[in-house]
């Protein structure tokens, strides 16, 4: 995808998270952010825009993180201050400009116009499910970026430099090999002990172990566990309940 459509998709998102929380009630439970209230993700998305602004602004993740001084500040009013800022700092550079990040191989401001485009699509999500509004759709390109995104930046990449936290999971596995199929796209990871591969697929889901299909939006929504209890989820999860759960363990152990 392009940085500018990534720029419009994250424009469109936070319009919808923001028109969804806006006369909802704060203190309303958000189901796919367990612990977590309407208000408290409002306020979280705001201090991630602020953070990924310090990012590009100082050229370093700023640490420790989030200054005490934010606790107090209305949820609504944090969002639009830190969302203005955050647009403030992308107009000002280039995507090739350098910016801190904690993914090593892309320490761009790019880097984070493509995950605050992502980061805003789900958090989307949350805000409908937290206040029973219908889950809008994912434009099929972003979608599928994000799950690319998910698998590669997120998990492989972590279980490449932090392998420990996988251990428990990965230590015993027997080596398995899943495929992700979406429209247009698809992705084969193979794990096994110290393990997390991810390339990009064109062959068919003979070899698999499991396989998991669907509209983009669907899959998205699958792998980042944003499903509702409320509606199907237009996903197709084929294989060993076991295997599928070692998949779910990995991306919750990176995304946490």
């Amino acid at each position: 995808m392009e940085y500018s459509r990534f720029l419009d998709c994250l424009a469109a998102n936070f319009a919808r998270l923001r028109a969804v929380v806006v006369p909802a009630d704060p203190a309303a439970a958000v189901p796919s952010c367990p612990g977590w209230t309407v208000a408290d993700l409002t306020h979280h998305v705001g201090e991630v825009y602020l953070h990924k602004t310090l990012a590009m602004r100082d050229g370093a993740e700023p640490d420790p993180w989030p200054p005490k001084e934010l606790a107090d500040e209305d949820p609504l009013a944090l969002l639009d201050r830190a969302y203005a800022e955050l647009r403030d700092e992308f107009a000002a550079r280039k995507p090739e400009d350098p910016a801190g990040s904690w993914y090593s191989p892309d320490q761009t401001v790019g880097f984070w116009i493509r995950r605050m485009a992502q980061e805003t699509v789900i958090h989307r999500i949350d805000a409908e499910l937290g206040t029973g509004q219908p889950v809008a759709p994912v434009p099929d390109d972003l979608a599928a970026d994000g799950i690319a995104e998910l698998l590669k930046v997120f998990v492989a990449y972590s279980v490449a430099e932090w392998g420990s936290y996988f251990s428990e999971i990965l230590d015993g596995s027997p080596g398995r090999t899943y495929i992700l199929r979406t429209e247009g796209a698809a992705w084969r990871v193979r794990v096994g002990p110290g393990q997390f591969t991810v390339e990009d697929w064109t062959g068919d889901d003979a070899a698999a172990d499991v396989t998991v299909s669907g509209p983009p939006t669907a899959v998205l929504r699958w792998v980042w566990n944003r499903e509702s209890a409320d509606e199907p989820s237009g996903v197709t999860v084929e294989g060993d309940p076991e295997a599928v759960d070692e998949l779910r363990r990995c991306i919750v152990t990176a995304t946490q």
